[in-house]
């Protein structure tokens, strides 16, 4: 359940809008707008049926009354956009006695009833600190049911008067964080689908959906993130990722640190626009908050000279000049030998996280991120439409995404694979090779690694999503691969490759089945084929969007 807290000064307004049923009024188709649940006085005037714009004044009005009464004014700070200081400014007070949240369930979770929904907006409001059992005189509020959004998502919105019965003023101090808090214990007591309090993803823009639907494309963020993602992941220096960020097509531009032009403490990214049209600049941490330029920085070498080759990249992609260094890694092929390593390494990571608790969010985080990255920098590489790999790396990114990293310890140490990327960057065809086969099979079982981490931790909603993409997308994917040998296997025929061809197997029927205790599928055939259809090797890969 997802609470979204806004706050204004016009309670007729809101009321008005939540009970409208004008489809070119609303955000959302409005149907059978109808009360769930409220303070005592106003469930005793109204029953559940139908409201309309009379119904929506004479409730305002009853919200509003101990406001008007008691003359009390509910005012926070008002911060304004200053384009010459580029930054939010100061600009006064502004009236927020209207206090508005709507919880929202996903859409595969159904509706409930308005029975439930009265009884959890009930829960909410008191554990919000909004009623009598604070201990202070209550506020007066409300609980609208109109419907289900355009996205399916059933929901409620609750309006709060934030002058108390006895004219004092309810606290909004951490409203935030409380909300969140609440609906997860709210979920536990009503058997609704727990989020998880530890990964945060960004969220879309209603417009940013329409838009993309219009334009029949990806969605620039989810575009935008995985090139960042491939570029971030394949670098072992800043320099090196603004240069490989650029050479993916994109435009890039720093944020400086104030009054300064050479310290950098952010970024921003956009596609190239079409002739006529300005870039939409996205920054870092909209896109995914592991890809804040302070996150990516814990991955890469931090020395004078780095900082000064950074700077320099920097510069030059603000001014959209040349790269300031032209012989970077990124312009080096790889050795053959670097494919058996990462291999081995990819191999060594899916065992070590047999052993790593499933608490250790830190690790996981980690592990997801560099594997999201392989598969990003994959796609990059082979997939000129979104594809498998594409959503393969994008739900994985997920894991990657820590809501408050902070509070959490430094990963252990783990055998990395962030140099995968770098292979699939710096592959010189479009062509599939038994050498990115052996490495899929390990990145593979390290994506079951991830999935029953979330099993077990009781976060099926996560785990699902992976379970899905690998049985519904990376199974087709991995029947058009060759088969699995290690790089340089054809000049030593005696040496196999090692790793293990069950993953790849595995993945074309089915996920195996949890069992408590393992993490990594040991079992070669799983319980349960997975129901998909498995295309011919000659049939390309497709993506159900």
């Amino acid at each position: 359940m997802i609470p979204n807290i806004t706050r204004g000064s016009r309670m007729g307004g809101l009321m008005v809008y939540l009970v409208s049923t004008d489809a070119d009024k609303t955000k959302n188709a409005h149907t059978d707008p109808h009360l769930v649940a409220g303070d005592a006085a106003i469930m005793a005037w109204y029953d559940d049926g139908v409201l309309d714009k009379d119904d929506a004044a004479a409730i305002a009005k009853h919200l509003d009354q101990p406001r008007k009464a008691f003359g009390v004014e509910v005012r926070v700070k008002d911060m304004v956009w200053d384009p010459v200081q580029k930054q939010r400014v100061f600009a006064g007070y502004k009236d927020a006695s209207v206090w508005h949240c709507s919880l929202s369930l996903h859409a595969e979770e159904g509706a409930l009833t308005d029975q439930q929904w009265g009884d959890i907006a009930n829960d909410f409001v008191d554990a919000m600190g909004f009623t009598e059992a604070s201990g202070k005189a209550q506020c007066r509020w409300v609980a609208i049911n109109h419907g289900t959004s355009e996205n399916g998502n059933h929901h409620i919105h609750i309006a709060v008067s934030l002058v108390r019965e006895d004219g004092t003023k309810a606290s909004t101090h951490g409203d935030y964080a409380k909300a969140q808090k609440t609906c997860r214990a709210l979920e536990a007591k009503y058997g609704l689908e727990e989020l998880s309090s530890v990964h945060a993803t960004r969220g879309y823009e209603r417009a940013e959906k329409a838009t993309a639907a219009r334009d029949q494309r990806e969605m620039h963020r989810a575009s935008l993130a995985r090139k960042v993602r491939a570029s971030a992941s394949a670098s072992g220096s800043e320099a090196e990722f603004v240069r490989r960020a650029r050479d993916t097509g994109l435009l890039v531009r720093p944020r400086y640190a104030k009054n300064t032009t050479d310290v950098i403490v952010g970024y921003s990214v956009a596609e190239q626009p079409k002739p006529g049209e300005r870039p939409i600049w996205f920054g870092g941490g909209t896109l995914a908050t592991d890809l804040r330029l302070g996150q990516l920085r814990q991955e890469w070498t931090d020395t004078p000279q780095a900082a000064t080759e950074a700077a320099a990249e920097w510069n030059a992609a603000a001014r959209n000049k040349r790269k300031a260094f032209t012989n970077g890694r990124e312009t080096r092929t790889p050795s053959a030998d670097a494919w058996v390593e990462y291999t081995r390494n990819a191999t060594a990571l899916a065992d070590q996280l047999r052993t790593i608790p499933r608490d250790d969010h830190a690790t996981w985080a980690k592990a997801a991120r560099e594997v999201s990255g392989a598969f990003a920098a994959w796609s990059y590489r082979l997939e000129s439409t979104p594809g498998p790999l594409a959503a393969t790396a994008a739900e994985l990114s997920r894991t990657a995404q820590l809501r408050a990293p902070r509070q959490h310890s430094r990963p252990v140490a783990l055998p990395s694979i962030a140099g995968t990327a770098m292979l699939f960057m710096a592959a010189s065809s479009k062509d599939k090779t038994a050498a990115q086969t052996a490495l899929m099979v390990q990145l593979i079982n390290t994506a079951f690694a991830v999935y029953e981490m979330h099993a077990q931790s009781g976060r099926a909603r996560e785990a699902q999503r992976i379970r899905a993409v690998v049985e519904n997308q990376l199974a087709p994917f991995t029947a058009t691969m060759p088969k699995a040998v290690t790089v340089g296997a054809e000049q030593h025929p005696a040496k196999e490759a090692a790793v293990r061809p069950r993953a790849v197997d595995i993945a074309r029927r089915g996920m195996a089945p949890l069992r408590p205790g393992s993490v990594v599928p040991t079992t070669p055939t799983p319980a349960t084929p997975a129901k998909t259809h498995q295309p011919s090797r000659n049939i390309g890969p497709g993506l159900d969007r």
